[in-house]
């Protein structure tokens, strides 16, 4: 299904999963989740967030919307995401992997399609 795109968003996620397979593609989500937690606690923080993106140069974001990140992903309301939070939300919003979900989740060997 083709969706919409008014921003100029190209979800890389689906080609990524097809190149690397699914371990590959879920190694690569976790190191996404290394490079921008706080390495003394385990999670991302606002604080975490914010400084890392302005490392990968992202300078733009507002702060309401780095906190308006996290609170997407936060299933838990620590205010925080933890590794599993933030492979979830990566997944969520990436239409094109919503798309193939199921396929993708037997990929991964969390549900099994077969009756």
């Amino acid at each position: 299904m083709a969706h919409e795109n008014p921003f100029g968003f190209h979800d890389y996620f689906p080609s990524m999963m097809e190149i690397l397979g699914a371990e590959g593609f879920m190694r690569e989500l976790c190191n996404g989740f290394f490079l921008l937690m706080d390495v003394s606690i385990g999670l991302i923080t606002y604080e975490s967030l914010k400084r890392n993106t302005m490392n990968l140069g992202l300078n733009d974001v507002r702060d309401d919307e780095l906190i308006c990140m996290l609170a997407e992903g936060d299933l838990d309301g620590d205010g925080a995401l933890n590794q599993l939070e933030f492979c979830i939300l990566m997944f969520r919003l990436s239409p094109g992997l919503m798309d193939g979900s199921k396929q993708y989740m037997d990929d991964l060997g969390l549900i099994d399609l077969k009756p």
